[in-house]
């Protein structure tokens, strides 16, 4: 079995996601920067808090900063993940991100962030998928829509709605009885 980290990790774009999972097995939230002030946002933050622990892994920047303190003061007891920024800095052009870090330098941030390795236990499958009816049908996607927010885990396509399934702990009998609501 694959390992993976338990918590959930917050980043403030795309890039970021796609550098941390070049580095790491994990699920990710991703903030759009100062958009991290949604109430939306800050809820999913708060439940994976609450479900798997949050650790915050923002660019080396004043934004950055800023986007922490934000997430901070609404969900407390947060973990974070620091790069330097020489480690997140291009050097062609100076650009500063997490997107410019190393998967080794990331890997560093979040075992400094004590971050948990787990194995990967995997109770959802693609085919509950269909079973359920959450891909594959006409309404498939509203379902998912309907479906994260009764779980508190947020909308995504259908390998992402079962990765977060799986990565959340979602139970059977939690999945079953938010289903028949």
């Amino acid at each position: 079995m694959r390992k993976k980290i338990k918590e959930t990790i917050v980043v403030e774009g795309r890039d970021d996601i796609t550098a941390v999972k070049a580095a790491v097995d994990a699920e990710l939230i991703e903030v759009n920067g100062f958009a991290v002030r949604k109430r939306s946002t800050l809820e999913k933050i708060k439940n994976a808090q609450e479900r798997t622990g949050v650790i915050i892994l923002t660019d080396p920047d004043f934004a950055g900063e800023k986007i922490r303190k934000t997430i901070e003061n609404y969900v407390p007891g947060v973990r974070h993940a620091y790069i330097g920024r020489k480690e997140g800095t291009r050097l062609k052009d100076g650009n500063i991100g997490v997107e410019n870090a190393s998967p080794s330098v990331i890997i560093r941030a979040l075992t400094d962030a004590k971050c948990k390795l787990v194995d990967r236990n995997d109770i959802f499958t693609p085919m509950d998928m269909i079973k359920y009816g959450l891909t594959g049908g006409d309404d498939s996607k509203n379902k998912r829509q309907k479906l994260g927010v009764k779980l508190g885990i947020g909308y995504g396509n259908g390998k992402q709605f079962l990765a977060k399934l799986n990565h959340f702990g979602i139970t059977k009998d939690e999945f079953l009885e938010a289903m028949e609501k």
